[in-house]
């Protein structure tokens, strides 16, 4: 039998993280399609830069519509060039739709379509948070969706998509795997996120945070950096009073498990703190449009996976207009006061088997699903 070809899509750090990891699972199959560092180490060649997709809000879209049109047509032409067996799109939710939409009118694709192209997605948007129809949008585009909780999966196959919960990819080797290890030095980590966008919003707040801090010669700073920002983030932390260590993303976790505090964006970063059990405080600042449209839409009371999953406060979160130097350095006060950075890593504790099932890793079961091999695959992953 000829090896499995997948065309593989991959528009932030963490998906190519995990598409590196999933492509490691892979071993005879084929890949073609779009990644960073990580999936370029596994062999892709990926057609065009990864970091032409790392924009988020509704502004920052608009403003990168003329880049991200051009860049739909191109991966829409090379999937028919390639012809795959699978499409397999990782978060990036509006290109992945996008181009799968223009995929499914295109009369080259359709041919493929009915000789068995299969359109797979990774990471469930968060209906059960905001805009629950984009779940019936999904089940139209996608022939089978990966979510991450159990609690995700009815909102889709109640629309007819197969949706498998496979854990949250991240906590691979991090749940069950080397321990936190806080060194003498007390490390303040500032993750100001992998966008141009929120860092350009977010080091300004951190800079006036660490200003706020009384005792700042007590603690060493560090700032993990992903290759699209920074050299960014090295020209505007020069000017800081501190210095700054800068540590590049692959080596980021040896960095979180000496980290004393840290101070982050809200995405994917606050789930691997809380998965290391590192005290942190959770912060994301967006241009008035967007944060004016969050308002209307969202309806959750957080936005850290770690307090939706214990349904209560453990990391501090300050969005949009909340996310000020003075709300945070109170944040950090209060956490760095005796005995409260225990208190959070015992609740930490507690969420450790909520992030991974016991059948195995995300990446396994995902490339099991993929290459056609999920007849191990437990029926709990299957909620129909």
């Amino acid at each position: 039998m000829p090896n499995k070809k997948i065309f593989i899509i991959a528009g932030e750090v963490s998906g190519d993280a995990l598409g590196a990891r999933i492509m490691r699972q892979m071993r005879n199959a084929e890949f073609a399609g779009i990644g960073g560092a990580e999936m370029t180490a596994c062999g892709l060649k990926s057609i065009f830069p990864m970091s032409d997709l790392s924009v988020m809000g509704v502004i920052e879209v608009l403003a990168h519509a003329r880049t991200l049109s051009r860049r739909i047509n191109q991966t829409v032409d090379a999937i028919i060039k390639y012809v795959p067996d699978v499409v397999l799109t990782i978060d990036s939710p509006g290109f992945a739709r996008s181009v799968i939409k223009k995929l499914r009118k295109s009369a080259r694709a359709r041919e493929m379509i009915a000789r068995g192209l299969k359109f797979h997605h990774v990471v469930a948007p968060q209906v059960w948070a905001w805009r629950p129809g984009r779940a019936k949008k999904y089940a139209r585009i996608f022939d089978k969706l990966y979510a991450f909780f159990d609690f995700e999966v009815p909102y889709f196959t109640k629309y007819g998509l197969d949706t498998i919960a496979v854990g949250h990819p991240i906590a691979e080797g991090l749940i069950g795997g080397d321990k936190p290890r806080v060194a003498d030095e007390k490390i303040i980590t500032l993750v100001p996120g992998s966008r141009m966008g929120e860092v350009k919003r977010l080091l300004p707040v951190f800079r006036e945070f660490i200003e706020k801090i009384p005792n700042a010669g007590e603690y060493k700073f560090a700032i993990p950096v992903v290759e699209t920002t920074a050299e960014y983030v090295k020209l505007v932390v020069a000017n800081w009073s501190v210095a700054v260590d800068f540590v590049p993303a692959v080596a980021r976790y040896d960095l979180y498990r000496r980290t004393y505090v840290a101070v982050v964006a809200s995405g994917t970063v606050s789930a691997e703190m809380a998965m290391l059990h590192v005290p942190a405080i959770v912060v994301y600042k967006m241009n008035r449009v967007t944060t004016w449209i969050g308002h209307l839409l969202i309806r959750v009371r957080w936005a850290s996976l770690v307090n939706i999953l214990l349904n209560r406060t453990v990391y501090p979160e300050f969005l949009g207009e909340k996310a000020t130097a003075k709300n945070i350095a109170h944040a950090f006060d209060k956490m760095t006061a005796p005995g409260a950075r225990e208190k959070i890593i015992a609740e930490l504790h507690v969420a450790d088997n909520m992030w991974i099932r016991p059948e195995g890793a995300a990446s396994k079961i995902i490339a099991e699903s993929v290459s056609g091999h999920s007849s191990s695959l437990s029926s709990r992953h299957r909620l129909r």
